[in-house]
């Protein structure tokens, strides 16, 4: 049964020494009774209290990692059935299928466009995250050159699939460092992979025929004592998977049903011929409720708009997107370039630097911290102000890069403009137009002198 936060504090060392990553203990406790923690991160926890509330303090859904470095995928850990109730946590990550029967050529385009499809937006980088890597020719030697190929080529996560546990143990050596995921255990051959699993220390997926026999093997596998598993019902049809992906979670969020308290991974892949029929079953998955979603091939047209969805999904729906505070050039600006200056909220920022684009007009771009707040509202909370602008103008770094002192504030606040030239007194404020879509006209007239 489920302990409150309160029961938990009681079993805690109450040190409130910050190591968990949170401030207190209470904050902690209260942390593990959301299911937004691990037990494991507090360093001082009794042995006694590990066990009365280890079981009780886990979350709903076991997060998990895989992969090292700037490409580890951290899965799992979701607490909630709608992102709109709080938030959805953990993004899920993009795999391309890469087999072994490939020709060479084919290999290494796959390779290549894993890591050219790269996009930066609101101060992000959007790229997929995983390599899926099928042995096809159940020639243990030609996977594993296939495995090390990858590796040595890019830095990405790996998935290393194979119901052989041979051919798995054969390649798992040159990629061990990677920490990749091991598809799949079976109820034919889960003994040996749990064993594999165990000796490696790899998270280990697993695939039943249904959820009842996907049950069956997460409790065998969490009895051997393996924790780091992802689920795969065996769905291949978009509706038997989206139904699968939704009885899973509500069994794990709601019924706290532990056998199928795991992060997910879906196969668009293996469901379809035609890439835009796939990518739509990814985008449901991201929705709905996949921790990792494996995808036959990566093209612009169909990758960005589902990394796009899931920056989207995966944003805090109380929190507004933001654009990374500091200084945007638009075109190649020089020191006789205009400078303007507006919020940090995204949609204000892309509508802003797109119209400038439109003028033709090479411009430097003043981008706010206003916690993502679009001009107005901004302005309304005291966040887009002259005793804000003026500290943010002076300390960004602008003035080395120009010698006019001309800053263009956008229309709506106007009234402000008076107090930023006392804030500002070497500066000649410009108030620009008050819609983003007659800038481009107001740019054609611009004068430093």
């Amino acid at each position: 049964m489920a302990l409150t936060g309160i029961e938990i504090f009681k079993k805690l060392p109450k040190k409130n020494c910050g190591e968990c990553g949170v401030p207190t203990c209470l904050a902690f406790a209260m942390s593990l009774a959301a299911g937004k923690a691990e037990l494991s991160a507090c360093p001082y926890v009794s042995e006694e209290a590990k066990q009365e509330l280890g079981e009780a303090s886990a979350p709903p859904i076991r997060p998990l990692t895989m992969g090292t470095g700037d490409y580890a995928l951290k899965i799992g850990g979701e607490t909630v059935m709608f992102r709109h109730e709080k938030t959805f946590i953990n993004p899920p990550g993009l795999a391309i299928l890469i087999t072994d029967t490939m020709e060479e050529a084919e290999i290494e385009r796959r390779l290549q466009q894993f890591d050219l499809l790269q996009y930066e937006r609101v101060g992000l980088l959007l790229r997929p995250e995983l390599i899926a890597i099928k042995a096809e020719s159940g020639d243990a030697q030609k996977f594993q050159q296939v495995v090390d190929k990858v590796k040595s080529s890019t830095k990405a996560s790996i998935i290393l699939m194979s119901q052989n546990p041979e051919i798995l143990a054969a390649a798992l050596p040159g990629c061990q460092d990677r920490k990749p995921l091991l598809y799949a255990a079976t109820k034919d051959n889960w003994e040996k992979l749990a064993d594999l699993a165990k000796q490696s220390g790899c998270p280990l997926a697993v695939r039943g025929e249904n959820l009842d026999e996907l049950a069956e093997l997460t409790t065998k596998l969490t009895q051997a004592g393996l924790k780091d598993l992802v689920l795969d019902s065996g769905a291949r049809t978009p509706r038997q998977l989206l139904e699968d992906q939704i009885i899973t979670r509500r069994a794990a969020l709601l019924k706290k049903f532990r056998p199928l308290g795991f992060p997910t991974i879906a196969f668009p892949c293996e469901m379809t011929d035609d890439l835009m029929e796939e990518t739509l079953i990814a985008s449901t998955m991201i929705a709905k409720y996949a921790g990792i979603i494996v995808l036959s091939d990566f093209q612009g047209e169909s990758l960005f708009p589902l990394l796009l969805a899931r920056m989207n999904i995966y944003t805090d729906p109380q929190r507004p997107m933001a654009t990374t505070q500091g200084i945007y050039e638009v075109g190649s600006p020089t020191e006789e370039s205009p400078v303007l200056v507006t919020t940090n909220f995204s949609l204000t920022y892309f509508i802003v630097s797109g119209e400038i684009e439109t003028s033709r007009v090479p411009s430097w771009l003043l981008v706010q911290d206003t916690e993502g707040l679009s001009v107005m509202t901004a302005w309304a909370a005291d966040k887009f102000v002259a005793e804000t602008i003026a500290p943010f103008v002076k300390k960004s770094g602008i003035t080395d890069r120009i010698k006019h002192r001309k800053l263009i504030i956008p229309g709506y606040v106007a009234q402000i403009s008076g107090e930023l030239e006392e804030e500002l007194p070497d500066w000649e404020i410009v108030i620009g137009p008050r819609e983003s879509a007659h800038i481009p006209a107001f740019l054609k007239t611009w004068k430093p002198n």
